[in-house]
């Protein structure tokens, strides 16, 4: 996981999220390597590299729920999935950063539409 890096406070939100851990379970829960600030209702595409296994969940795509502030389930049944891991030692060519991606959200939100995050200039 040395390999990957993501801005813990970006300008944009929600944000990209590294992933460190995908339950086999239903619904599948997703562990972020750090506080993901996302909301219920956003929809994420997961971006799963060969690397880390479970690529039946690869760019799957589904509204969340937050469990808490690194975790969120999603209404995927990954019982039957591959085992998801992050490789210990991997080669350097080979992307090992699983991705949690927003790509929208459920419509009658749209509070991350009108966050302005940035500080706020009179100049």
């Amino acid at each position: 996981m040395s390999t990957c890096f993501a801005i813990q406070y970006p300008v944009f939100q929600p944000a990209m999220r590294l992933i460190a851990a995908i339950t086999q379970s239903n619904p599948m829960v997703v562990t972020t390597t750090f506080n993901h600030q996302y909301m219920s209702g956003v929809i994420i595409r997961l971006d799963i590299p060969e690397a880390c296994g479970m690529q039946q969940a690869n760019q799957q795509v589904a509204p969340i729920t937050v469990t808490g502030l690194t975790t969120f389930s999603m209404p995927i049944d990954s019982t039957n999935f591959s085992t998801f891991s992050i490789p210990s030692d991997p080669l350097p060519q080979i992307n090992t950063c699983a991705q949690a991606v927003p790509v929208a959200e459920v419509n009658p939100l749209l509070t991350s539409a009108v966050q302005n995050v940035l500080p706020y200039s009179a100049t």
